[in-house]
């Protein structure tokens, strides 16, 4: 595998393996990530208990969300990475209100924050990326595949031709 190529693809490779590691481990050893999350584990479950169930199905998203991000470092798919800042933040919130709502226990909260702070890393290595990229002066525009472009010497704002070139 190709290591990422800018600050942004190191945090959704970060974020990547240890979506696939937990899945893995969700799926391997369920009890175990259950009790990594605050919640109980008896020895034996009622009748009409599907925790087993949905911790299969809530592993196997995890492991194919890992899958996700790393393909999406290898080919730098900024796109992406901007997009999974919106939707980690909207599951910061969620996970949040879970826990403030007695839904799931106090540990739980640590989900929503590494996604809220996943968010964040993700965001500020974006927006250094940009920057990086565009020379001194010049106004970073995004191309089709949402990566930053520098506009061109001698171009208007955002890379637009200059009015005395427009004849």
């Amino acid at each position: 595998m190709k290591l990422p190529r800018s600050i942004a693809g190191w945090t959704i490779a970060v974020f990547g393996v240890l979506a696939l590691v937990m899945g893995a481990l969700g799926l391997l050893w369920p009890e175990a990530q259950l009790r990594m999350l605050g919640f109980e584990v008896p020895a034996t479950r009622a009748a009409g208990d599907y925790t087993g169930t949905f911790l299969v199905a809530s592993s196997m998203a995890a492991f194919n969300m890992g899958v996700y991000y790393l393909l999406a470092t290898v080919t730098e798919w900024r796109v992406f990475y901007r997009f999974t800042v919106v939707f980690r933040l909207v599951t910061f919130t969620v996970f949040t209100i879970a826990v403030l709502a007695d839904i799931a226990p106090d540990r739980f909260f640590g989900v929503a924050a590494w996604e809220g702070l996943g968010a964040v890393a993700t965001a500020i290595g974006l927006r250094l990326d940009a920057r990086r990229s565009a020379p001194a002066g010049a106004v970073a525009t995004p191309d089709e595949s949402g990566s930053a472009v520098p506009a061109e010497e001698g171009t208007g704002p955002a890379g637009a031709a200059p009015a005395d070139a427009v004849r």
